[in-house]
């Protein structure tokens, strides 16, 4: 390493902090080589505060160098860093380079090392994605050479120092100082953050804030002026959440720097007898009756790495609200949250109110290093209004009858060769996809180009000239095709093959071993435009897919969802059914999981009839048990599609009903024939909105709810009042259709 190298990279900081702007530096070349280079740049430039993620730090710097296993990224949320090291050697986790980028401070390099040639194979983190029977060397690494090749062109953003070839530096502005943006709040670094902290001191009743903002827009400290604030205007209680800790620990900084006579006890922070508190989501569950109310106030921060069932309980519970979260997370997108959590607070909360922290506070406007980061891990896509499209694709497709007129459709199969080349189009497909799912992170970008069975369908509509609008995706997986031994295995929990979920559950929780030995395609994701949803294209889109299924002698075509009714009704339209119900609500989303399953041939019928019939067989149990608290109507809409009672009942049937609404008879004579009507009027309803007095009745007849708790429900005094309620519905589900 020459003394002109190392000049020229001194030089490089100095631009760097007189800009308060972060760099990224590239090194590449053989593994010893470039973590000796990335040892020498750290000592030459006198960084401190360096954190060495990936693999073993060098023995000459462990002293001053701290290390991180990689999957320990998502713990430094919240911290700041004099310079990260990321050694990708033992593989590159999009998610943990993401994360630990957003930690380096003003002044401040990210170093990535890699190796000679990367992209061309994949690396060791590929293991995540090698499903069954798929070794890691078998699998594409597009990926990859998507980011070598972005990194290679970024000659205004990135330093590249390549074994065997010279220093290459960015072409930098010339040093000049930083103008600072007028803040009329003294407490705050930019406009954006005085206004957001003002409109958390002056939330009001049912009218909570939304607020969005990328990294390093001072978005967590604005939480904490904020909550300082409402204290010295006499708040008692603060109550904040967080998936971790440690993501809020900016907060309870702000608080200490603002009331420096307070303390900080664990996770609280007091002052004159009040208190600011942090409570983890699952204790805050547990809690939400007691701990809402008038008066109470919930600051909810990374509310997209939150499931969707706390949140919508927190609106209900709370009076005063804030949703704070990142707008390009790593544990969940803030932009397709508040697209998706926009439907529910216009219906509970109408006057609620959005806020953008566009000004960052911890870095100067225009980073490199953002901007680096940003394009490789594809933060900001976003749906242009057109896209060239390979017109002609197919024969346009028919139109669904409830579509509005307008251009013809097309549908598309990717090749994802041709598309990790097309970065406009990759850009266009993954905005949708995380637009329509919140949960999305920057390592499904990997999963969708390298994923082994992974296929991408579009639809497409034609304008002018070659250029058109995409409508939908669908990305799909296909699973099972086990031999019998390992579906044996599988179904007795001896084996747990790489990926294949449906397969797998089927097998092991329906008991069906056959699920685990016929082949399957299920769909990851299903993305409509959001200006065209509830026009058929999503079912057109399905119908697509089913066809191209079925044409490669799948069995079935399967979902995997969170239990939600709105949902599964969607599904049910398709012609899928519930074939497996979780028994417990997954972390991520707060909702049980449902597996639904739709025939493809005569295999696929005799598949589908017995995974049916299993879950006939399972459900009452179930129900009375183990999914006793699950939502009532995700109840009703499952009962929708099940036969999960017999056909027929005795001649008494609707003589008992009778006594039940005219007279004094007990419920439980009459339990049987009342579950046995409401089951027949689920079936005979309209799926995408069952009555609620039905999904009521289903928790009572099915749950085993109490009239205690019906009363609780209908806002009735007590268990009497209860009583005639259910009389009255007996009454009319009789008036409704006459029984046999």
């Amino acid at each position: 390493m020459s003394d002109d190298d190392m000049n020229a990279l001194r030089q490089w900081r100095r631009t760097l902090n007189a800009a308060r702007h972060r760099g990224l530096l590239w090194l590449s070349g053989p593994a010893e080589t470039v973590r000796a280079r990335a040892d020498a740049v750290l000592e030459t430039l006198a960084l401190t505060e360096v954190v060495w993620v990936g693999a073993s730090v060098p023995d000459a710097l462990k002293h001053s160098i701290e290390p991180l296993v990689m999957r320990k990224a998502r713990t430094r949320l919240g911290t700041e860093q004099g310079a990260v090291v990321f050694d990708a050697f033992e593989g590159f986790d999009p998610d943990a380079f993401g994360a630990l980028a957003g930690t380096v401070r003003a002044g401040g390099l990210l170093l990535l090392l890699t190796p000679d040639r990367w992209g061309e194979t994949p690396d060791p983190d590929y293991a995540r994605l090698a499903d069954h029977p798929f070794e890691v060397a078998a699998l594409a690494s597009r990926y990859l050479a998507r980011l070598a090749r972005l990194l290679l062109d970024a000659d205004t953003t990135v330093a590249r120092w390549a074994d065997g070839e010279a220093l290459r530096l960015p072409a930098a502005a010339a040093d000049a100082p930083v103008e600072s943006v007028p803040v009329e709040d003294e407490g705050c670094l930019s406009p954006d953050q005085a206004r957001a902290v003002t409109a958390i001191t002056r939330l009001r009743r049912r009218r909570p804030l939304v607020l969005t903002a990328d990294r390093g827009r001072g978005k967590s400290a604005a939480l904490g002026i904020g909550a300082a604030r409402r204290l010295m205007d006499n708040d008692t209680r603060i109550l904040i959440t967080a998936p971790r800790f440690s993501s809020v620990a900016p907060v309870f900084e702000r608080l200490a720097a603002l009331l420096p006579e307070g303390v900080q006890q664990d996770q609280r922070f007091l002052w004159q007898g009040r208190e600011v508190c942090f409570v983890a989501p699952d204790r805050l569950v547990d809690h939400l009756e007691s701990w809402g109310g008038d008066g109470s106030v919930l600051l909810i921060d990374e509310a997209a790495a939150l499931p969707a069932s706390l949140l919508n309980e927190a609106l209900k519970h709370f009076p005063r609200v804030v949703f704070a979260t990142t707008v390009h997370g790593y544990e969940g997108s803030g932009r397709g949250f508040a697209l998706r959590f926009r439907a529910r607070l216009d219906r509970l909360t109408p006057q609620w109110k959005a806020m953008t922290l566009r000004t960052p506070v911890r870095w100067a406007d225009n980073d490199p290093l953002e901007r680096s980061v940003t394009r490789l891990l594809m933060l900001a896509a976003e749906v242009p209004a057109e896209v060239p499209i390979e017109a002609p694709i197919e024969a346009p497709i028919e139109v669904p009858a409830d579509h509005e007129a307008g251009p013809l459709l097309y549908h598309h199969r990717f090749d994802r060769d041709a598309l990790a080349l097309d970065e406009k189009r990759l850009e266009t497909l993954f905005a949708l996809l995380v637009q329509a799912h919140y949960r999305t992170s920057p390592a499904d970008l990997r999963t969708l180009l390298d994923g082994p069975n992974i296929g991408i369908e579009t639809l497409e509509s034609n304008s002018v000239a070659g250029q058109g609008r995409l409508l939908a995706v669908a990305v799909t997986v296909d699973e099972g095709g086990f031999d019998e031994r390992l579906a044996e295995q599988v179904a007795r929990g001896e084996r747990r093959p790489r990926g294949h979920l449906m397969a797998q559950s089927l097998a092991l929780h329906a008991g069906v071993v056959a699920a685990a030995t016929h082949r399957l395609r299920r769909v990851m994701r299903l993305a409509v435009l959001p200006a065209r949803q509830r026009q058929g294209l999503g079912r057109t889109l399905i119908e697509k897919v089913l066809e191209g299924a079925r044409a490669e002698d799948m069995s079935l075509l399967g979902a995997s969802l969170g239990a939600e009714p709105g949902l599964m009704a969607f599904w049910q339209r398709c012609g899928l059914a519930c074939v497996r119900l979780g028994l417990h609500p997954e972390t991520s989303t707060g909702e049980h999981p449902v597996m639904m399953s739709r025939a493809l041939n005569a295999r696929g019928e005799e598949l589908q009839h017995r995974l049916r019939e299993a879950m006939r067989a399972q459900l009452p149990a179930l129900l009375a048990f183990e999914l006793s608290r699950l939502s009532p109507a995700v109840v009703a809409q499952t009962l929708s599609d099940q036969a999960v009672i017999a056909p027929e009942l005795p001649e008494t049937a609707r003589a008992q009903l009778e006594r039940l609404a005219l007279g004094q008879a007990p419920l439980v004579p009459s339990r049987q024939a009342l579950a046995w009507r409401v089951h027949q009027a689920l079936r005979e309803s309209d799926r995408a909105a069952i009555p609620p007095e039905l999904i009521i009745l289903c928790a009572l007849l099915w749950q085993g709810r109490s009239l205690a708790w019906l009363a609780r429900q209908e806002g009735l005094t007590g268990q009497a009042q209860a009583m005639d309620w259910v009389r009255r519905q007996t009454r009319a589900l009789l008036d409704r259709q006459a029984l046999p």
